[in-house]
């Protein structure tokens, strides 16, 4: 096989770790409690943010703490329109307004969310991204739980208990500027992790990469690969189901669900 090819060498970390020195700190909702799970409880906006590594801003936020004489911060996502001073509550009882965070059985559908739990408590998992939502599709009673439309376009179901911020993630249209130079994209990826730049395989010798050498840049067999091959084979298009262009219209808005 010769080297291990870069893939498996990110497996270890070494120089592959993400850069987390500068970061504010881990971007999560209030851990659930009893003022949340049956009222509400009131936050202050006291600055939104800069995150390294990070497209999207993030708001820190001060609680009154329910058992002892103190404030608690948390650190959550900036919602498009949220400012410094602002008021946000948490809670089944808080108001539908951006900004604030609710269970998703008491949020009607067609509603635009962010920062969702996947399930109950676990504090914000998906549609955390500069620019990113989700929209409640439909909502079951019977069974407690919501469809919800993903940035992705998938739809997924998650119980109606879990939580979500109302909005739009703040910082969108981030990707609508191009870098144009190297030094920009050094930049940007010194402060998430070692990705950048990406050699190609093609590009890479015979003892480096399975796709490397031969006198031409050709990959010279499929790019498609196994689910079960070995690790140092294991590149190019992974357990591919199809290939090629994605040709006619996706509909998504036209679904039955």
């Amino acid at each position: 096989m010769g080297k291990f090819v870069q893939a498996q060498r990110k497996g270890k970390g070494s120089v592959f770790k993400s850069h987390v020195r500068t970061r504010k700190g881990a971007v999560k909702l209030r851990s659930l409690d009893y003022a949340e799970r049956n009222g509400y409880i009131r936050g202050l906006v006291k600055e939104i943010m800069h995150d390294p590594g990070r497209g999207a801003p993030i708001a820190r936020v001060q609680f009154l703490n329910a058992y002892r004489y103190k404030r608690d911060s948390e650190l959550i996502v900036a919602t498009e329109g949220m400012y410094t001073g602002q008021f946000i509550y948490c809670g089944k009882k808080a108001a539908l307004s951006v900004g604030n965070v609710l269970p998703l059985n008491q949020v009607p559908e067609g509603t635009i969310v962010c920062n969702i739990e996947t399930q109950a408590g676990d504090r914000g998992k998906f549609a955390r991204g500069s620019g990113c939502f989700a929209v409640v599709v439909t909502k079951d009673d019977e069974k407690n739980t919501i469809r919800l439309r993903l940035p992705s376009g998938g739809k997924k179901t998650v119980s109606g208990s879990c939580r979500a911020q109302i909005g739009i993630v703040a910082g969108g249209g981030r990707t609508d500027k191009p870098l144009l130079k190297a030094g920009r994209a050094y930049h940007k990826y010194a402060v998430k992790r070692n990705s950048w730049p990406k050699i190609r395989g093609v590009a890479k010798n015979p003892v480096e990469h399975p796709f490397g050498g031969g006198n031409h840049q050709h990959i010279g067999k499929p790019s498609t690969v196994s689910r079960e091959a070995p690790s140092g084979r294991k590149v190019g298009l992974i357990a591919a189901r199809r290939t090629g262009r994605l040709r006619g219209v996706k509909k998504v808005g036209q679904d039955k669900d």
